[in-house]
């Protein structure tokens, strides 16, 4: 381990080579998708895993993860069941669902947009210019992500939340990702017609993911 968790690449303080894991007590790994063409259901799975290994050059840096099928909520019992069946993930034959990444871009640091609204909401000519958005470090993950067997190549959007050594001497980062993918190339075909037209579970579905990842020793290679 080295005497600081952190170096500078690009403008940024990133993390220092290594192995990293997921903090199972700071992670999202969540979900959200239509649901009679008008509202979202959100949830999540509340058991799973991931490993980071930050390379030296960190264009090289590689991530694997899972979620485990049967630990899907969206606070209905019901609904629950149903996602779990073979109708859905079918989780008795297929218990996780798997990510491996393939490469890693640099999308460079974007301004929020967000802020940028509010500076430019506020912005008043007999003012002093008001200072500049925060940046928002951005990556693309490319991958691998298979359900109940089946494999498609899948792009996550992920936000870089920094790095720092935390009160208990551990080294960390932080991450929020986010992709689409539809459901149906992954044989979740299961849907009923509405009669007023559409169905009545979207096939798009949204993951979220985000957490922390905490320096680990042993991961030196792809699993």
């Amino acid at each position: 381990m080295t005497d600081l968790p952190l170096r500078t690449w690009n403008g940024l303080d990133i993390p220092a080579p290594g192995a990293y894991h997921l903090d199972t007590e700071h992670m999202r790994l969540g979900f959200n998708a239509t649901h009679m063409m008008i509202s979202a259901v959100r949830g999540e799975f509340r058991s799973g895993g991931a490993n980071v290994y930050i390379a030296d050059d960190p264009m090289e840096s590689w991530a694997t993860a899972h979620l485990e099928s049967a630990s899907i909520d969206t606070d209905n019992s019901e609904r629950d069941g149903h996602l779990r069946s073979a109708d859905f993930l079918d989780a008795d034959d297929h218990p996780t669902i798997d990510f491996r990444s393939t490469g890693i871009t640099w999308r460079s640091a974007e301004p929020d947009p967000i802020l940028s609204w509010a500076r430019l909401r506020r912005h008043d000519p007999d003012r002093a210019t008001p200072p500049e958005p925060k940046t928002l470090p951005r990556f693309q993950l490319f991958g691998d992500l298979t359900i109940r067997g089946t494999t498609r190549p899948v792009l996550l959007e992920v936000e870089y939340g920094g790095a720092r050594r935390d009160l208990y001497g551990r080294d960390l980062f932080g991450f929020s990702a986010t992709t689409q993918i539809n459901r149906e190339d992954f044989g979740l075909l299961w849907n009923v017609a509405l009669e007023a037209g559409g169905v009545l579970v979207a096939k798009t579905v949204r993951l979220e993911l985000a957490g922390e990842f905490i320096r680990s020793d042993g991961v030196t290679q792809r699993a």
